[in-house]
């Protein structure tokens, strides 16, 4: 699981910064998902290594322009390249009108099957590895956070203990790789959790924005290796964050340690906190780091391998 940040500012673009994106390749099984898709987001795909050709599934958190103004241009682009063969889109109510607006107005016609889902909290999305939950979270107008969880699996499978014990290989080693119980034509039955090494842990990634902080926020952060959290305004600029309902670094610091994430990592930067101001985004680092140490601030193409827990455990 490898999330790369396509966009990183709140609002408008900068010169360094497009606006909201975030794309979650899953090798293993050649998809890419994204969350959000701000104006330019095509653009940013065509400059990272990612292959829009693996896009199937994208996540919307709510209806302001820098989070869907890219949106029908990608699925237009991709529609022409005729490398997709499919994409489902989540977000809230609206969206399937605005791209049926979108798509009547402008005289375009996708070439591949395009299915919105209007989503409400609770499970959204699920299969064998999987799943993507949302929850409501606090902003001017409908918003929601996303989690998505990749489900545990058994533990390697010992062969070289298997052959010791005399077990004959083929689809005996298939059903205790499985976990099942065994019993062999000479009567000796095996329990397959005696051949597997501990459980993997599934990985967990929440994205949450725009909100102001919020409890919502902190269940779908819950035990997660990632939270990305927006943080639009410094500590500083608190008042000016509960007026427009954004996040300060601080409130997004007090949702990963709330939430026992392992990891956070800060975007949706407002442009005012620019090189040279008086407050720089350096300094909402800082102030993030304060309450939660494991921070990070996204920049644009920044990639994020999310570990393993096992693996991650190991290296401590």
């Amino acid at each position: 699981m490898q999330i790369t940040f396509l966009g990183t500012s709140s609002g408008v673009p900068t010169r360094s910064r497009n606006v909201s994106s975030v794309a979650l390749r899953l090798p293993q099984r050649a998809e890419l998902w994204l969350f959000d898709c701000g104006e330019g987001t095509q653009h940013q795909l065509l400059r990272s290594e990612l292959k829009s050709s693996q896009l199937s599934r994208i996540f919307i958190t709510h209806m302001h322009g820098d989070h869907i103004f890219g949106l029908m241009g990608l699925l237009a682009s991709c529609g022409l390249a005729g490398n997709v063969e499919r994409i489902d889109i989540y977000g809230p109510p609206g969206l399937n009108e605005y791209l049926q607006s979108a798509l009547r107005y402008s005289h375009t016609h996708f070439s591949y099957p395009v299915k919105v889902h209007a989503i409400r909290p609770g499970l959204i999305y699920e299969d064998d590895e999987f799943t993507v939950t949302c929850n409501s979270l606090h902003h001017r107008i409908t918003t929601f956070g996303y989690r998505v969880a990749e489900k545990d699996r058994p533990g390697r499978f010992d062969i070289e203990k298997a052959k010791a014990m005399g077990i004959p290989p083929g689809r005996v080693y298939g059903q205790l790789k499985r976990g099942e119980t065994v019993t062999l034509p000479d009567g000796r039955v095996f329990n397959g959790a005696d051949f597997s090494g501990p459980t993997e842990i599934g990985r967990k990634i929440a994205y949450c924005t725009d909100t102001i902080y919020s409890e919502n926020a902190v269940e779908l952060a819950k035990d997660a290796d990632v939270l990305i959290h927006e943080a639009t305004f410094s500590h500083q600029d608190a008042e000016m964050a509960f007026q427009r309902l954004h996040s300060t670094s601080t409130m997004a610091a007090q949702t990963a340690l709330a939430a026992g994430a392992h990891r956070l990592i800060m975007t949706h930067f407002s442009p005012r906190y620019a090189p040279g101001n008086g407050i720089e985004l350096k300094d909402l680092l800082q102030e993030a780091r304060a309450i939660f140490p494991k921070t990070d601030m996204a920049y644009d193409f920044m990639t994020y391998e999310v570990p393993r827990r096992r693996e991650a455990e190991l290296a401590l």
